[in-house]
């Protein structure tokens, strides 16, 4: 099994098995759009809340739901702990032209356990079941569920919760994070016990976490024999990864100059397009930390860029780096 090998995710046919993980605060459309531009087969939306779609909050509904007609297959992910609730949000995200639903079970944020949600439901199988079952009934798409291994080092309630998920609420697959929540994105991840999930689970898995570049993303899918990989923090900034993990580019073949600083001009253009000037200048400035750094700017450019309180402003400090990228063609 390759990473470019079509696969099937409950019903819908997927192009290969990189996709785009969710990614809190930063998933938006055209975040989305720009890794299935560089061949992502799936790409997940950030979290967002079951209430606030339920509620219909105007920015919630507006933005966060907001799916681009060039964007091929999208997956909503949304988070919560009241079943009705759910079942509602999970009827508007289908209106809104979502092709699946994925209900975070792993966010370890403090102000999102405290309610029950992400995390917290590796304790609450019967809720988490519940949510799960509730956010098919109210939307009539195929629903995943990306969790963790545990709350603390050790456990592995998350393996057990996710054999319930399969076999209790029909959830289709299952992202797998093999790190506690309480580490958050520290320590290495637990493969080996991704591969026991792999093998005793009625349904595929999706390998995520650690999976910083192309070598620890091709170790993790052969190491635990996972369907596919989702790539998260290690795609940021760097979204040929997914051309690399495709066979599409080679390892030894990075992105130019030029390259990035015409993806980052694409992605000011996007955030300019869904926030307008003001929220845009401050939405990128921790975007651009992501690109100067492939770019060898350094601590001035990075600094400058973080007091632009414009686009125009960051576009004039990245023109000597646009201005030596043209002078090496």
């Amino acid at each position: 099994m390759r990473l470019s090998d079509p696969w099937s995710l409950g019903g819908l046919p997927i192009p290969n098995r990189v996709l785009l993980a969710p990614l809190a605060g930063i998933g938006t459309w055209f975040v989305r759009l720009q890794a299935q531009r560089h061949g992502a087969g799936l790409a997940v939306s950030e979290m967002v809340s079951s209430f606030a779609v339920h509620h219909r909050n105007e920015k919630t509904c507006t933005e966060l739901l907001r799916i681009h007609p060039e964007e091929r297959l999208v997956s909503i992910q949304l988070f919560g702990q009241d079943p009705d609730v759910m079942r509602s949000a999970a009827a508007t995200v289908a209106e809104a032209g979502a092709d699946l639903i994925d209900i975070n079970m792993g966010c370890p944020v403090p102000k999102v356990c405290k309610t029950g949600s992400g995390a917290a439901l590796l304790s609450d199988h019967d809720t988490a079941v519940a949510i799960a079952r509730a956010a098919h009934e109210g939307s009539g798409l195929p629903v995943t569920v990306k969790l963790r291994s545990g709350q603390r080092p050790g456990e592995t309630d998350g393996v057990r919760l996710a054999h319930r998920l399969v076999d209790e609420a029909g959830v289709v697959a299952i992202g797998f994070h093999p790190r506690s929540a309480a580490v958050h994105h520290k320590g290495t991840p637990d493969y080996a016990l991704a591969a026991r999930l792999v093998e005793t689970l009625g349904a595929p898995v999706v390998i995520t976490g650690g999976l910083r570049d192309a070598a620890s993303a091709r170790h993790a899918f052969a190491m635990t024999g996972a369907d596919a990989v989702m790539l998260a923090r290690g795609s940021l900034g760097n979204p040929w990864l997914f051309e690399e993990l495709l066979g599409r580019r080679g390892d030894d073949d990075p992105p130019s100059a030029a390259e990035v600083l015409d993806e980052l001009d694409w992605l000011i253009d996007r955030a300019l397009e869904h926030f307008g000037p003001v929220r845009a200048a401050r939405w990128l400035r921790k975007a651009y930390p992501w690109y100067v750094e492939r770019l060898g700017g350094g601590k001035p450019l990075q600094a400058a860029l973080q007091a632009t309180d414009t686009v125009g402003a960051a576009r004039a400090a990245l023109a000597p780096l646009r201005d030596e990228a043209l002078a090496a063609v």
